[in-house]
């Protein structure tokens, strides 16, 4: 009967290992599948990060949306990053112009990256930037300004149960990464 027990904990703990290295593979895996599940679901507020075209049939006349726009810095970033409005209303299929504020508040050159997000996450599939400042990396020299151009529209497609929806920028430093 010892034989038998210990033949049953080798093949316990083989057993173990090899749930443990496939929970380790697993964990890697999630961020790719992730990104892949928001993509196709429209999840996680993520938004195109490449201009789309503008293909609106036509203005919504008969729909308001509100838009509203929010901005941070991550930690350690030394800008000033604001919307230059809080929030504009636009009409299904209607282009808008809106600009964020800048400021490199440091005594040293910074290149920021801005990663958007849109809420609820649904509405991200909807809302279409043409032109966004998110799509380049914004080198600031020390102490330097400028207003950066966010032209948009909501697709008309939007769901009905959707009049309201939030565009949150984060802003990055992404110096080192970019002079590496």
């Amino acid at each position: 009967m010892t034989e038998q027990l210990k033949q049953n904990k080798e093949k316990t703990a083989k057993k173990l290992v090899l749930i443990v290295f496939a929970m380790f593979g697993f964990g890697f895996a999630l961020v790719p599948l992730y990104d892949v599940f928001c993509d196709i679901t429209g999840l996680n507020g993520k938004t195109a990060d490449s201009a789309a075209t503008y293909t609106a049939d036509g203005v919504d006349e008969t729909r308001t949306i509100r838009v509203q726009f929010i901005s941070r810095t991550a930690k350690g970033i030394p800008w000033q990053f604001e919307p230059m409005v809080n929030e504009v209303e636009v009409h299904p299929g209607e282009m808008k112009l809106v600009k964020f504020y800048a400021k490199n508040e440091s005594v040293r050159d910074i290149i920021g990256q801005a990663v958007p997000s849109v809420s609820p996450g649904q509405a991200a599939l909807y809302f279409q930037k043409i032109e966004c400042f998110c799509f380049n990396q914004q080198p600031l020299k020390a102490n330097e300004d400028v207003e950066m151009a966010l032209q948009f529209y909501v697709d008309p497609e939007l769901p009905d149960h959707i009049s309201e929806l939030t565009l949150s920028y984060t802003l990055y430093d992404i110096t080192g990464k970019v002079e590496s």
